[in-house]
């Protein structure tokens, strides 16, 4: 078995097509297609079930796939180890990120590598924190900034920043009259950074006192909407989110509209889109925990140490 084996696998598993692997590594169909069946022969087993339109992986199939894609990191991690020995350094990062994290630049992070270490290959990804979860399990990501709720199977977190849930409303919504919400978001007092700070005053909301609201938020695999999904559900209170999308900007637009109220993480209250909007605290336990999640096992790449190594010196 070679390392080139499993490389043809891979690519067949994910173009879910003979033809398409075969053209994204420039290699000959029947090439391919033979390199795929002395695998098989070699293991004893099919890994595919070929159709006229595509191929689906076997259950034999799966399970090799975890181990190929183990394998081949393995193979990239030792030929980059090398590589920094010989001063080098080299390599693919491939990263995944939410939108709007607020509390992270992942793009300057990955800019500011790539300027110190231009041989890196850099690919990112931009998705729900539930799917890049899944990406960094199964290996197609060797890092993600993610939202986390306490434990993820399959993943390490490396915790980043904590920030409350609090609701964004119109300034003439009923809510934003109460000693709550001290006035349109931007009219108060300015961070240490520059940006307005969501108004702090009186008791914070309870959730059950949201219940007759109208909601918009992200989709499901969105961290945000993950952590006011489980804000409710801890409450035990039922809520109508008559509007789903999937950018932050969007979001503001819909709540600046009238459309309904939002309930957000305190990042998203300090964007320039957010003023005007009144922001009010909630009464909750539920928070926004953004996280680095890197795979539970196998040994980061150079790069991908590099990265972090940057992030935890730029929190100190």
């Amino acid at each position: 078995m070679e390392l080139r084996h499993l490389e043809h696998f891979v690519a067949v598993s994910e173009e879910q097509h003979f033809t398409r692997a075969a053209e994204r590594l420039h290699i000959a169909q029947s090439g391919l297609s033979a390199s795929v069946r002395a695998l098989e022969r070699e293991l004893g087993a099919d890994l595919f079930a070929r159709t006229t339109r595509r191929v689906q992986l076997t259950a034999a199939g799966r399970a090799f796939l975890v181990e190929a894609r183990r394998t081949l990191a393995g193979a990239a991690a030792a030929r980059e180890a090398v590589a920094a020995v010989r001063g080098l350094f080299t390599g693919t990062l491939a990263v995944g990120t939410e939108q709007c994290m607020g509390i992270v630049d992942p793009v300057s992070l990955l800019a500011d590598l790539r300027g110190r270490h231009p041989g890196v290959e850099v690919h990112m990804v931009q998705s729900g924190s539930a799917h890049l979860l899944g990406e960094v399990r199964r290996g197609a990501l060797d890092l993600a900034f993610v939202v986390y709720e306490g434990h993820e199977e399959g993943v390490r977190i490396r915790p980043v920043a904590t920030e409350p849930m609090m609701l964004l409303c119109r300034p003439d919504h009923p809510l934003a009259a109460s000693p709550l919400a001290s006035g349109p978001l931007g009219s108060g007092p300015l961070g240490s950074s520059g940006e307005p700070l969501a108004p702090y005053g009186g008791e914070p909301l309870a959730p059950q006192a949201l219940a007759g609201e109208v909601f918009v938020d992200l989709h499901r695999d969105w961290g945000a909407r993950r952590a006011a999904d489980a804000l409710f559900a801890a409450a035990g209170t039922r809520r109508t989110v008559a509007m789903e999308v999937n950018d932050v900007y969007t979001l503001l637009d819909l709540v600046a509209r009238g459309m309904g109220v939002a309930v957000v993480p305190r990042p998203v209250t300090h964007k320039d889109q957010a003023r005007g909007l009144a922001a009010v605290p909630l009464a909750a336990d539920t928070v926004w925990n953004v996280g680095i999640a890197v795979p539970r096992s196998g040994r980061l790449s150079p790069a991908a140490e590099a990265l972090l190594a940057s992030i935890e010196h730029g929190q100190r």
